[in-house]
């Protein structure tokens, strides 16, 4: 098991890497200059089995290892940049106004390809390490769709594994826990349907605003009221048009919000629930409402053995005082949900420091998290995969 001092050296030439993906994001499956960039960084370390064009610009790549047959395991990065424009002012701050790697995946992708770099050389590891560079992981499909294109068959990966920076958690830290680390992510839409006129004339009228702001107050109670404080049920509601004039009462209101959860039970609570209170409440009113729901991404769920082999190459990193076992889960989504659908696996949290959060424009991956990164990638390879077993 090796510690970060075997990876420092990597820190360098890993840092090129990162500045020069920041310095030119991409969005969503656009990424023809992240992937051309990443394909030939990994020909360059010898790697010779790279597929290229997976769910449009994604890029699996296959390193043997030298300790004799055995399972593939994957290692999964996202690659692509937010819709942001950047104000950290950095030397490397991003060259394409309104484009900038806000969450860190310029980072993941070097410390997978500093991963790449390594095992490629030593190859002390029986079976196959399968790297996953994934497209449109902010789009929330990415991940479905390398799914769906046959990733997990084609390249008979048993176990899948993710790592996401972690801003707030000290650089050299790791958390995980098994179970859900990551909130499944709905949307919903409401239209309610009242009757317009002067406002001059209100009870001539259906009003759709006045009703639409006792839905809004309504939905909030099944959070409050109707779930187990205990558990997280979080549904907001982000979008509310209506009208164009001062003196018109419109025909339509227009609502729309996310919901997320780390239950299943909830996630069906809350669409069967939302629907019957908007109906409810516009019925009582006199109007009708047309509901519409849509399931997004699933619970990230990490699996216990999968989670057993992510603390064993973390603690044996930076040992066990730096590794929490039980974090808190995040409300937020990863798409890495799909491939843990498909396999089992483990999705982990690494430190970024004091930086500001991810999605913000003054955000940048801290360079210093690179080794530990790269460390912990090797770890885990070795360890799934130990070439005495």
């Amino acid at each position: 098991m090796h510690r970060v001092d075997n990876f420092q050296d990597l820190q360098s030439e890993a840092t090129e890497w990162r500045r020069f993906l920041h310095q030119t994001p991409e969005l969503d499956y656009r990424l023809h200059k992240t992937a051309r960039f990443v394909a030939e960084k990994l020909a360059s370390f010898g790697i010779n089995h790279i597929e290229t064009g997976i769910a449009e610009t994604g890029i699996v790549a296959l390193i043997q290892g030298e300790g004799g047959d055995g399972p593939t395991i994957g290692l999964r990065a996202d690659m692509d940049a937010l819709p942001i424009l950047e104000v950290s002012q950095k030397p490397w701050s991003s060259t394409i106004p309104g484009k900038m790697h806000a969450c860190g995946h310029d980072g993941h992708t070097a410390m997978l390809l500093g991963a790449a770099k390594y095992l490629a050389h030593t190859r002390n590891f029986k079976g196959t390490v399968a790297l996953i560079f994934q497209p449109a992981e902010e789009d929330g499909r990415g991940g479905q769709r390398m799914v769906q294109e046959g990733i997990m068959d084609r390249f008979e990966i048993s176990q899948v594994f993710a790592m996401h920076n972690w801003p707030g958690l000290e650089v050299g830290k790791f958390s995980i826990c098994d179970g859900s680390i990551c909130a499944a992510l709905d949307e919903f839409d409401i239209v309610v349907k009242g009757k317009g006129g002067h406002a001059a004339s209100p009870h001539k009228n259906v009003d759709p605003i006045v009703i639409a702001a006792q839905i809004i107050l309504g939905v909030q109670t099944l959070v409050s009221r109707n779930t187990d404080p205990t558990e997280s049920l979080v549904i907001s509601v982000t979008k509310l048009n209506a009208g164009q004039a001062y003196n018109i009462i419109p025909e339509h209101a227009e609502i729309a919000g996310t919901v997320r959860t780390l239950a299943q039970a909830l996630r069906d609570f809350a669409e069967r629930q939302i629907e019957v209170c908007a109906k409810g409440i516009a019925r009582a009113f006199g109007a009708e409402i047309e509901f519409r729901y849509r399931r997004l991404e699933p619970l990230v769920i990490n699996h216990t053995e999968g989670t057993n082999l992510a603390l064993k190459a973390a603690r044996g990193l930076v040992g066990p005082a730096a590794v929490d076992d039980k974090c808190k889960p995040s409300l937020g989504s990863e798409d890495f949900a799909y491939m843990l659908e498909a396999r089992p696996g483990a999705y982990i949290r690494i430190g970024n420091g004091p930086t500001a959060s991810v999605h913000h424009p003054a955000y940048d991956f801290n360079d210093e998290a690179l080794p530990y990164g790269i460390g912990y990638w090797v770890n885990l390879v070795e360890t799934a995969l130990a070439a005495g077993n």
